[in-house]
C-alpha cells in the first residue's frame, strides 16, 4: 500500500539523515508513483537536495509505461534539484531517454533547470562463469560524454557494471571538453561529474536543513525588548504549581521563561522536564540553564540531543556552583568541561556535528546564552572568560542582576574597551532581581556570590519599610526604563517563589515601554545593537 511504501522510504531517509548524508538519489525506479512519493517523504523530512532518476527499457519505456517526458514534466513539477535515468539497457539508450527528458524539463520550466542526470549501466550484462560482464567498455562510456553534453545532461556518472576505469574514462573526456577551472560554476569530484552550474545541489548542507529560529532568536533580531522571568524547579515530584506560575507570568506578557538548574547546588526537578512541561501545556517558550557540573561528555551531548527533539533550544551555558555549598557536600561534580567548553558543544552541535566531530545528521537549531557577572571581585577573569564565551558561539549575554545605572554604565564602558566602540557584540539581556525588603537586601549583598548591592539602594530598602515590595519594584523599573537603550531586554529573577511580583514588573514593563514606543504590542528598543540577532 502507499502507506507501508512510504514508511520503508521513511526509515531509509531518517537513518540516511542520521548518518550525516549531503543530498539524496532517488534512484532506478520504474514506477513513477514511487519515485514521487519518496520525493515527497525526503521532502517532509528535510532540505537536503534530491536527484530523481527512472530507469527504462530499451523501448524507452518505463516499467509502469511512464515516458521520458512523462517522468519529466512530473519531477520538475515536485521541484526536485536534478531528474533524470539511470541504469537501464546501457548507454545509448539512457542517452535517448536524458535528451527527451531534457526537452522536457525545458518546455515545463523555460529554461535549464532542474539539472538533467545521466548514469546508466555498461551495457546489458551476460553471465560468464558464474560471473555478470557487462559489454561498454571504459572507452565507450568515455565517448559518452560529449554528447550527453550536447543534449544538456549536467550530472553524469554509471550504475551497474560502471568500475573507477570507467569513472576515469569520463573524467578524461570531460576534461577535453571542458578544461578544468572553465567556465565558471563547473564542480567536479572523484565519483561523479558535473558539467553545468547547480547551486540548488551544491548548497551547503548545514544551511539547508537548519531548524528555523527559536522565538527569542526572531525577538532579538527584530529589535524587540525581551522580557523573561525566572522559575525554579519543584523539590517535589509535583509539577503543576510551576506551571501555573509559567501561565500567570505568560499572562503579564513575558516572552520566555528561564528554567534554572539546582542552583546553588540544592537538588531540584531536572530543568529539561520542567521546560518540556510548560511548553508542552503552554504556548510559552523556555530558556533552560544548564550545567556542566552534574554531566559528563556523554550525558551533556546526548542531553541536549534529546532537548532539542523535544523543543527546547534556548540553552544559559553554565558551568555550576560546586556541591559541597548545597545539599549534598559529598556528592562530586564533573566538569569534563565548563561553561566556555558547553557553548563550544552546542555550537558544534549548531554545524551538525557532534563534540568529536561525528554527523549528527543536520544542525540544530540552539539559541546559545552565556552569563557575564559585571561587578565580580575578578572582574579580569570575568570578561576575559565571557570573551573566550563569545568567541566559542555565544549568541546572548546573560549579567547577573544589577541595581545602578552606574553599574550598568562600567559594564558598557568595559564592553566597548574589550570589543570595540559598539560595545558588545551579541545582545545583552539585563538581570534584575526585584528587592522587598531591606533583609533581603542585606542578605542577597552580603550571602549571595554574584551579586552586589550599591549603597544608595540598600538605603533606599532600609528606609521604605512595609514599602519595601512595592519600593523594590519601582527601584527595579526605573532601573529596566533608564538603560533600555544599552541593553536588548532584561530578565527578571523572583525571590523564593515570589512570581505575582515578578508578573507584575513585567506587567509595569510591557506598559511603560508601549507608551514610550507608541506600539499596541511588544517592546521596541531604541539600540542599534540590540537589533543584531
Amino acid at each position: 500500500s502507499d502507506a507501508e511504501l512510504r514508511a520503508v522510504f521513511r526509515e531509509q531517509i531518517d537513518a540516511l539523515l542520521e548518518g550525516g548524508v549531503d543530498l539524496f538519489v532517488i534512484e532506478t525506479s520504474g514506477t513513477l508513483s514511487h519515485l514521487l512519493a519518496a520525493v515527497e517523504e525526503v521532502r517532509a523530512a528535510s532540505r537536503l537536495p534530491v536527484v530523481a532518476e527512472m530507469t527504462f527499457g530499451e523501448e524507452l519505456i518505463a516499467a509502469d509505461g511512464t515516458t521520458p517526458e512523462a517522468a519529466a514534466r512530473a519531477l520538475v513539477a515536485a521541484g526536485v534539484d536534478a531528474l533524470g535515468v539511470n541504469c537501464g539497457a546501457g548507454p545509448f539508450a539512457c542517452l535517448e531517454a536524458a535528451k527527451r527528458m531534457s526537452a522536457a524539463r525545458d518546455a515545463a520550466v523555460g529554461g535549464s533547470s532542474p539539472v538533467v542526470s545521466l548514469m546508466p549501466n555498461a551495457g546489458l550484462p551476460r553471465r560468464v562463469e558464474g560471473r555478470f560482464v557487462y559489454a561498454a567498455d571504459p572507452e565507450y562510456f568515455g565517448s559518452m560524454v560529449p554528447r550527453a553534453l550536447e543534449v544538456g545532461v549536467g550530472l553524469i556518472g554509471g550504475c551497474c557494471g560502471t568500475t573507477p576505469e570507467h569513472v576515469a574514462a569520463m573524467r578524461v573526456a570531460l576534461d577535453a571538453v571542458v578544461p578544468a577551472g572553465s567556465p565558471p560554476g563547473v564542480v567536479r569530484s572523484a565519483a561523479v561529474i558535473v558539467s553545468a552550474p547547480i547551486a540548488a545541489v551544491t548548497d551547503d548542507r548545514a544551511a539547508s536543513t537548519a531548524p528555523g529560529p527559536t522565538r527569542l532568536e526572531s525577538a532579538l533580531a527584530e529589535g524587540r525588548f525581551v522580557v523573561s522571568v525566572e522559575i525554579d524547579p519543584p523539590r517535589s515530584i509535583r509539577i503543576d504549581r510551576i506551571v501555573e506560575a509559567a501561565r500567570l507570568l505568560q499572562s503579564a506578557g513575558v516572552d520566555l521563561v528561564n528554567i534554572s538548574d539546582s542552583a546553588m547546588a540544592r537538588v531540584r526537578m531536572g530543568c529539561l522536564a520542567v521546560a518540556f512541561a510548560i511548553q508542552h501545556d503552554l504556548d510559552l517558550e523556555c530558556l533552560v540553564h544548564f550545567t556542566t557540573r552534574d554531566r559528563n561528555l556523554m550525558a551533556l551531548e546526548s542531553e541536549l540531543l534529546g532537548a532539542h527533539a523535544l523543543g527546547v533550544r534556548n540553552i544559559l551555558a553554565l558551568t555550576g556552583d560546586p556541591p559541597q555549598i548545597g545539599d549534598y557536600p559529598a556528592a562530586t561534580g564533573v566538569w569534563d568541561v565548563d561553561a566556555i567548553g558547553l557553548v563550544a558543544i552546542l555550537a558544534r552541535l549548531n554545524r551538525g556535528e557532534d563534540a568529536a566531530g561525528s554527523p549528527i545528521g543536520q544542525r540544530a537549531g540552539f539559541t546559545i546564552a552565556c552569563a557575564l557577572d559585571p561587578t565580580a571581585e575578578d572582574r579580569v577573569t570575568e570578561w576575559d572568560r565571557l570573551e573566550r564565551k563569545i568567541g566559542a558561539g555565544a549568541h546572548v549575554v546573560m549579567t547577573q542582576p544589577l541595581y545602578s545605572v552606574q553599574q550598568v554604565e562600567m559594564m558598557e564602558a568595559e564592553a566597548r574597551r574589550r570589543f570595540g566602540p559598539r560595545g558588545f557584540p551579541v545582545p545583552v539581556l539585563l538581570g534584575v532581581l526585584p528587592l522587598h525588603s531591606s533583609r533581603h537586601a542585606e542578605f542577597l549583598h552580603n550571602e549571595v556570590t554574584g551579586i552586589t548591592i550599591p549603597d544608595e539602594a540598600r538605603a533606599a530598602m532600609a528606609a521604605a519599610g512595609e514599602l519595601g515590595s512595592e519600593v523594590g519594584l519601582e527601584m527595579a523599573l526605573a532601573l529596566v526604563q533608564q538603560v533600555r537603550g544599552l541593553v536588548a531586554g532584561t530578565y527578571i529573577m523572583p525571590s523564593f517563589g515570589r512570581y505575582e511580583q515578578a508578573a507584575e514588573l513585567a506587567r509595569r514593563i510591557r506598559t511603560l515601554a508601549d507608551v514610550a514606543d507608541g506600539v499596541g504590542h511588544g517592546l521596541r528598543t531604541v539600540s542599534a545593537r540590540s537589533r543584531r540577532p
